[in-house]
This record gives structure tokens, sequence and C-alpha cells, in this order.
């Protein structure tokens, strides 16, 4: 018996005549059950996307704090098993960590604040040294002030002058300062509460499901993700420290003042991928402006900032990381643009360890395969086609 004609149009399939038209009914509420799933998850991830873009104050602390956590996490469990107890182990790890960073901003509070407050009188300085770049710019400005005066004039030919009061750079600079402050702590006391609870979160996950093959899904998933982030930020972190060394030493070497100062914004600017090396350059680059003469010995601070850090990012990381991290470039830098625009800076610094996240989630679950395939870098595709092959 043939399906009717009414049917046959709503199931677009081949027509098996040893089909029935219930079988074809029900093949037919499956696929729209699953175009409606598909929809359904569009429609949440547009919805988190949204409530991470607005909630930011609230899930950024939050999830820099499950970061931290997971990146000490072996730490404590080797001080664990050498008889430390793991509130004791949290304590010590996270107030050293504060007393560091506390340390650091100290030290950097005086120059920077310096700088912030001295930035129009900075900005003359290196427009007097490149005197001659900007003859042709200056120019155009002029003639911009002349049209825009001529324009503002009226019929009796007053000119209307209209001032907008904004707040100064250092207060603008000392509320950021204050934002990012805020967001350290409460990510610092999150991590120290998560690690001074031992494996409480690892028993919960575990009672959480019921089959045993579960239990062990979920556990080898969180297991790998720790191993994934604590790899790639502890690593990542004795890199970035020993290129501010090697930063503070460059500087020093040719006399730039505070050097001490551009070893740390190496430091920290080399943990956002791509971004934070052209940033670091040009920064260096005004600086040596303004405080070395003659412009080509100021010019060398750039020059060495850039190849310290392309040493770095061409041959050092990707020997020392090797193959642990294995995503692609494509992948990597959509991510920080994503993050970086929804979060700015701080999505740009967690956009790495996210796809890390994200990665071993997906080579664990096989719904969800197919994208880490994408994600990952060319040598995993080399091991599955050997896999394949060995099989």
């Amino acid at each position: 018996m043939s399906p009717p004609i009414s049917q046959a149009i709503v199931d677009p399939r081949p027509v098996d005549p040893e089909e029935s038209p219930a079988d074809v009914a029900r093949a037919t509420s499956v696929r729209e059950l699953q175009r409606i799933r598909g929809m359904l998850t569009v429609i949440v991830l547009i919805g988190a996307v949204i409530a991470l873009f607005f909630a930011r104050d609230v899930f950024l602390p939050l999830i820099l704090g499950a970061m931290l956590a997971l990146t000490l996490s072996p730490v404590i469990r080797a001080m664990g098993r050498a008889g430390l107890p793991a509130p004791a182990s949290a304590g010590i790890l996270i107030v050293a960590l504060a007393v560091i960073l506390g340390a650091g901003g100290y030290a950097m509070s005086g120059p920077v604040s310096a700088w912030v407050a001295d930035v129009p009188e900075l900005g003359q300085q290196v427009r007097l040294k490149l005197d001659g770049f900007f003859d042709q710019v200056e120019q155009v400005k002029e003639a911009s002030d002349q049209v825009e005066e001529m324009a503002s004039q009226t019929a009796d030919g007053t000119v209307q002058r209209v001032a907008l009061e904004q707040p100064g750079i250092l207060n603008s600079a000392a509320s950021y300062a204050m934002s990012i402050g805020t967001t350290i702590s409460v990510a610092l006391v999150l991590a120290l509460f998560i690690l001074a609870s031992g494996d409480m979160f690892y028993s919960k996950l575990v009672e959480s499901y019921p089959r045993m093959s579960e239990k062990k899904r979920a556990l080898k998933i969180v297991h790998g993700v720790e191993r994934a982030i604590s790899h790639y930020l502890l690593t990542i972190t004795v890199i970035n420290a020993c290129l501010g060394l090697v930063i503070f030493a460059l500087m020093w070497a040719i006399g730039l003042p505070n050097a001490f100062v551009w070893g740390f914004v190496a430091f920290a600017f080399n943990f956002l991928p791509f971004i934070g090396a052209v940033v670091g350059v040009a920064l260096v680059a005004v600086y040596a402006l303004v405080m070395l003469d003659p412009v080509g010995h100021a010019l060398l601070a750039p020059a060495l900032y850039l190849a310290a850090t392309s040493v770095e990012g061409q041959l050092i990381t990707p020997t020392v990381l090797g193959r642990r991290l294995k995503l692609n470039t494509v992948s990597v830098f959509v991510t920080v643009v994503f993050w970086g625009w929804l979060w700015g800076i701080a999505g740009a610094l967690m956009a790495v360890p996210f796809l890390v996240i994200v990665k071993v989630i997906c080579d664990n679950v096989d719904s969800l395969k197919t994208l880490g395939n994408f994600l990952g870098s060319a040598d995993t595709t080399v091991e599955a086609k050997r896999e394949a092959e060995t099989a």
C-alpha cells in the first residue's frame, strides 16, 4: 500500500514500497523533532551569549576563579600526597599568589600613574621628535579646523563653541584599576574555596550519574580538562615570566628608564595571543621615543621587543607546548576575536584556556567529536588517519 499524496509531499525521501504509512509518519516526526531541537539549541546559544555580554561583571570573576582552581588542582593534590591538607595548601598558594600580584601592582602603580597623568605632554614630545612625519597631517588638520570654524559661524558672525566635560584620564584609569582589583579578589576567594574543598566536587559529580559508564566518562572529562588547563597555564606562565626577564634585561641594556615595567608588560601582555606582542611593541616604541635620543637609538627598543616576542612565539612556545595544545591557528584566532569582542581584554586573555576546555570536552563526547576535529591542529588529523589505518 503506497503512502497518501499529502504524506509523500511532507516527506521528501524516496518512498519505500515496503514501508508502511505509520513508519513514514514516525520518521517524519523524528526529523521534525530534530529540527526543533536544533533551532532550540541555536536559541539557547544566542541567549547564553547575550547573558554573558550583559552579565560580564558577574561571570568574569567566577570563570576566572574556576580556571585558577583547575590550574592549581594538581599542585594541591601533590601537596596533599606530601601530607599537607587541602585547606592549608590552598591557603598558602592563594595567599602567595595574592602577595605576588599585589607587589607587582604596587611596583607598577607609580610609573604607570605618572605616565597616565603626563599623556598629553608625552604625546607632544613624540610629535616633536617625529615632526617631519607629521607635517602633512598637520596641514590637513589645519584645513579641517578652518572648515569647522567657518561652518560653526552664525548669521551675526559670532562663533559658537560647545565644551563637553569628560572625566580625567587619571580618574578613568583609577576606576578601571579598581574594577580589575575587585575581579581578581573575587576570583582568588572563589579559587580558595574550590581548592580547599578538596575532592568534594568530584565526588558530587560522580554521584550525579546513575550508570558506571557515565561516571567514568564524567571523571575522564574533568581530569582531562584539569590536566590540559593546568599544563597550558602553568607552562605559558613560566614562558612569559622568562620573556619578561629577557625584555627587562634588553631594555636595561639600552638604557631605557623603568625597564622592569616593560618586563612586567611583556609578561602580562603575552597572555594575549596575536594582540599582546603588537600592543607591547607599540607602547614601548612611544615610550622610547620620549625617553631616548636620537630616534635611531629609541627605535632599537621596539625592535628588540619584537625580536624577543617573535622568538618566543615562533620557536620556544611551540617547542615547549609541543603537541599537547592540539589547536589550529584559525580556531584560536576566531576565539580570541569573539571573546575579545564579548569581554574586552579579559575575554581575550581567557579565550585560549576556554578553547582548551571545549576541545577536551569535544574529544570525550561522541556527539561533539566533529567539532573537536575542526578545532584540532593538522597533527590530530594525521593521528586520526593512523588510528583508522591500524584499526
